[in-house]
This record gives C-alpha cells, sequence and structure tokens, in this order.
C-alpha cells in the first residue's frame, strides 16, 4: 500500500491508457491528445496559459527561476525544496536573497514585505504553496495579494508540486504556479506543468533564457498544440486521461473536499492517539508526525502491515513520518494506516491499542461534526 507523498499509485485505468500503442509526437492524433490535455489543465489551473515539460517539477523550478527573474529573486526556504530555488539561483549567478525558517514553521506575510520594502532590486519570489519536506503549507495567497499592492511588478512564483490537485489555489496574484505529474495528478514521474499569468508571459518573452527550458520557445509552440522537444507523450496521454476522469466523476471541487476531509480525518485520528503533527500550518497534501519513534514506526508499519509511509530528510530524517492524502486515496486505505500506526505504537509500548485511531477517523470521515 503505497501512501508515500509522491510517487503516488498510478490508476488502473491510467496505467491501460499509457500502455496503448506509442503514438508520434508529430502526428494530428498526439495533437489532437494535447490540445484537448491543455484544454483541462487550464480548467485546473484557471490561469492564462499552461505549458508542459518533459522533466521532473524541479525543471519546472529551474525555468521559473531562468525565465522570470531579471534583477534579483527572493527565496523562502522552510525545507528542501524552498532551498532548492536558492540553489538553482546559485547555479546560474542569479542574485538572491533568502528567508529561512524552521521547517515546521511558515513565511509570514510581514517578512516578505518587509524584503520587499528593503530591496528594490527584488523582481521575483520563489515560494512552495506546501512544503513536502515537512507538511508545511506556507499563506502564499495572502502574501501574493499585500505584495501586488506594493509592486504589481514583482512576480509570484509559486511550487504547486504538492498542492494542484490537492486544494483549490486562489492563483490571481500569482504568476506561475508548478506542479508534477507524480503527485496529486497520479502519474508516473516525468512531466511538469506551469499555470502562467499574463503578466509572466509577457516578461518571459522579454527575458527570454535557456535552450531547452526556455519557456518564450515552448509557449510558442505549446499554443500550436505541439512542443518544442520530444514530447513525454504516454505521460501527456496519462494526464488528459486522469484530469477528464476526474472532472466527468464529480470534478475538481469534489476532489479538493474529499481530499481535505480525509486529511483532516487522519489528523484528528492521530492526535487522538498522542501523536504530535510537525507543522504548525499543515498542507492537505500529507500528514506530518513528529516523533523520535518514526524510523521503528515506518518499520512496522512496512514490515508487518504493508504500509508504506515516507520519513524526513536531512536533520529530521528520523524525527518524522509523512503520510499521503493526494489522489485518489481509497477510504478504507486511509482508515488502514491509521489503524496500522496505532498498532505499531502499541507494539513500541507507547501507547495500548483499543481502535481509537480507526474509530475517531470514521467519525471524522464519514459522520462529520
Amino acid at each position: 500500500m503505497l501512501l508515500t507523498p509522491g510517487p503516488t499509485p498510478v490508476p488502473e485505468f491510467v496505467r491501460k491508457a499509457m500502455a496503448d500503442v506509442t503514438i508520434h509526437h508529430r502526428t494530428p492524433e498526439f495533437e489532437k491528445i494535447f490540445e484537448e490535455t491543455r484544454e483541462l489543465l487550464f480548467e485546473l489551473y484557471g490561469m492564462d496559459e499552461v505549458v508542459m515539460l518533459a522533466s521532473s517539477g524541479s525543471g519546472a523550478m529551474e525555468a521559473c527561476v531562468t525565465n522570470l527573474t531579471k534583477k534579483k529573486a527572493l527565496t523562502v526556504n522552510s525545507g528542501k525544496f524552498g532551498e532548492r530555488f536558492g540553489k538553482i539561483c546559485k547555479a546560474f549567478n542569479i542574485e538572491y536573497t533568502e528567508i529561512k525558517n524552521e521547517w515546521n514553521t511558515p513565511v509570514s506575510v510581514d517578512a516578505i514585505l518587509e524584503a520587499v520594502k528593503n530591496d528594490s532590486e527584488i523582481d521575483a519570489i520563489f515560494i512552495q504553496l506546501c512544503e513536502s519536506a515537512g507538511g508545511l503549507r506556507h499563506p502564499v495567497e495572502e502574501l501574493a495579494k499585500e505584495v501586488k499592492k506594493l509592486n504589481k511588478d514583482i512576480t509570484i512564483v509559486a511550487d504547486g508540486i504538492t498542492a494542484i490537485g490537492v486544494e483549490k489555489i486562489d492563483t490571481t496574484n500569482l504568476d506561475a504556479v508548478i506542479t508534477g505529474s507524480q503527485k496529486a495528478l497520479m502519474l508516473p514521474p516525468g512531466l511538469a506543468i506551469i499555470g502562467l499569468s499574463n503578466d509572466a508571459v509577457a516578461k518571459i518573452e522579454e527575458n527570454a533564457k535557456g535552450f531547452y527550458f526556455n519557456l518564450a520557445t515552448e509557449i510558442k509552440k505549446q499554443r500550436t498544440n505541439t512542443t518544442a522537444w520530444t514530447a513525454a507523450t504516454t505521460l501527456i496521454i496519462g494526464l488528459k486521461e486522469i484530469l477528464a476522469h476526474i472532472k466527468n466523476n464529480g470534478g475538481f471541487d469534489a476532489l479538493y473536499e474529499k481530499t481535505a476531509l480525509r486529511a483532516k480525518a487522519t489528523r484528528e485520528a492521530l492526535k487522538a492517539i498522542g501523536c504530535e503533527i510537525y507543522p504548525s500550518s499543515p498542507a492537505n497534501a500529507m500528514t506530518t508526525i513528529y516523533t523520535e519513534n518514526a524510523p521503528e514506526i515506518r518499520n512496522i508499519l512496512k514490515t508487518k502491515y504493508n504500509v508504506n509511509i515516507a520519513g524526513g530528510q536531512d536533520h529530521i530524517k528520523k524525527l518524522i513520518y509523512r503520510i499521503n492524502h493526494m489522489g485518489l486515496v481509497e477510504d478504507f486505505e486511509a482508515t488502514w494506516v491509521v489503524n496500522a500506526i496505532e498498532l505499531a505504537m502499541d507494539e513500541l509500548n507507547i501507547r495500548d491499542f483499543d481502535g481509537t485511531a480507526s474509530k475517531v477517523f470514521s467519525q471524522e470521515m464519514f459522520k462529520g461534526n
């Protein structure tokens, strides 16, 4: 039972669609699929432009840094992936300043505003919607709104790799939002997507950079339903299938509602058995628990209860575990994982098993308040 926060399980109907005969990417047949996929992505994002890249999410992060920073970047580091934006800037000799917090702490809007007010060179801000290193949700929409009041020309780039497909994102003041195929979109790794505002497109066209990750080149090509370079044909076929499935089975809002309910039920169930939620502002993509017993609990879950969840990285590598809520997670799977955690805690003499976790989960998930 794969419940790591990416890669997530790929539904059988998607796997079957991707297992069909390979299509050449320079054909009318594939251009039709590409067009239909773009239309679904516009619905998902609610933004002015969308671009698909044959890369992981990190490729899209690089493309946004290089194409959308003219002078200086401001990066927010509350985890491994916020840190990555700064590393990309450094790799390309792009000047940047960094706001750094502990991995369970969201950036404050005031800290962003203070940085912008004190440095007129900053023309692009890079931040995670959900920092998946600790399962943290940043107040991105709020800070974007306030920054735009100060200077509407500052570009706001949000890494939504573990947010798109999880919750409704208010993109009103966002210029670029990134996601990757292997998270809430329930595909194998290898496809990145960027939603863009018209202002971002204009900035890209004025400041086109790079070769493979030149977004101006891709935008021009993708508006004609093809790609500048070889398309990730199989993944795009799968993306069309999963987006169409979601749209035709209750829609995106229904998926967001179910994901939020599952996340809340999991958090309440685990709190009821004495677990500590790690981030002060949890994202709905995953539940992150802080405990010195994280490695032992993960091992028992995997070897005894057939549940594979994720640990942490760097200084919290052995201090947290993370449970995925992204995608079409079955109710019985979500119930089983909290039950298995309670059983593991009993085995480790942390608390006696009495079925509290699964009971609380079921009450929250199915009975409501």
